[in-house]
Formats: structure tokens, C-alpha cells, sequence
């Protein structure tokens, strides 16, 4: 099955936490940073997750916020750290990737944002997506 998803990051579970609907699943990327996904139990037993398990992190590219600079103060668990390596800009949104680890990471935020944050490739920028926002794939 083929996507529109943009961002498709490979990774192994480290850790498995169950609640009574829902459980968190955290995830060493290959590139050596770590994720949350908030699942529901069913999709973890449905696609066998466990500790070791190699999965697929998937998020919408509508779904990643970015920051140049210290992010303190926020409930939002995964913070992923790299370098933009492209901004294509459109009337009011802009497509923009950027390296996380050894995989490519994509942001579609608004043209406006990227102009007030000064974004440029090879700038340094922390990713943002709420751990309610990734899904697991089975690979």
C-alpha cells in the first residue's frame, strides 16, 4: 500500500505502556532520536507491537510545527532536531524538508511562518508533532 504520507521515519519499539484504551508506544529512530505515539490498544495488538518490534512512524506533514529556537513549556512530546534542506513556497503555505538523524522529515506550514521565523536551508530547527498525531505501520 502506497501513502500520501509524507513523513515515513523507520524505527524499533522500545517501550510499550498500556492504559485501558490507549497506550504509548515509544520508538528509537534509526537516525537515533526518539518518538511517542499515542495508539489504541486494539491497533497494538492488531499490528503485534512490542518492545523490538520495527515499525514505521507516520505523520502528516499538516501535522509538524517548527521552532528556531529553545522549546520549553510545552505538553508536545516528540521534538525532533535537525536541518532544513529545502523550502518551496507557495501563496500562502510552504512545503519545507528538513534532515532529522539519517531520514528526511517534511513540514507544510504557512509562507507567513517561514518569513517570520527567517527560515533558510541549513537552518537548525526543532520539529514538533503531538504524540496523538503519529501512527504506527507494521513492517
Amino acid at each position: 500500500m502506497q501513502l500520501s504520507i509524507r513523513n515515513q521515519l523507520p524505527g524499533t519499539v522500545t517501550g510499550v505502556t498500556p492504559g485501558e484504551v490507549m497506550a504509548t508506544v515509544r520508538v528509537h529512530l534509526s537516525g537515533g532520536q526518539d518518538v511517542t505515539a499515542a495508539i489504541t490498544l486494539d491497533a497494538v495488538e492488531d499490528l503485534g507491537i512490542a518492545v523490538g518490534t520495527e515499525v514505521r512512524v507516520l505523520a502528516k506533514a499538516t501535522e509538524v510545527a517548527l521552532a528556531t529556537g529553545p522549546v520549553e513549556g510545552l505538553s508536545i512530546r516528540n521534538r525532533l532536531t535537525g536541518k532544513l534542506t529545502e523550502i518551496v513556497l507557495g501563496t500562502s503555505l510552504a512545503n519545507v524538508k528538513l534532515t532529522v538523524g539519517e531520514t528526511e522529515l517534511t513540514a507544510v506550514i504557512t509562507r507567513e511562518a517561514v518569513e517570520e521565523l527567517g527560515l533558510t536551508p541549513g537552518t537548525a530547527v526543532t520539529a514538533l508533532i503531538k504524540s496523538t498525531e503519529i501512527s504506527l505501520g507494521s513492517v
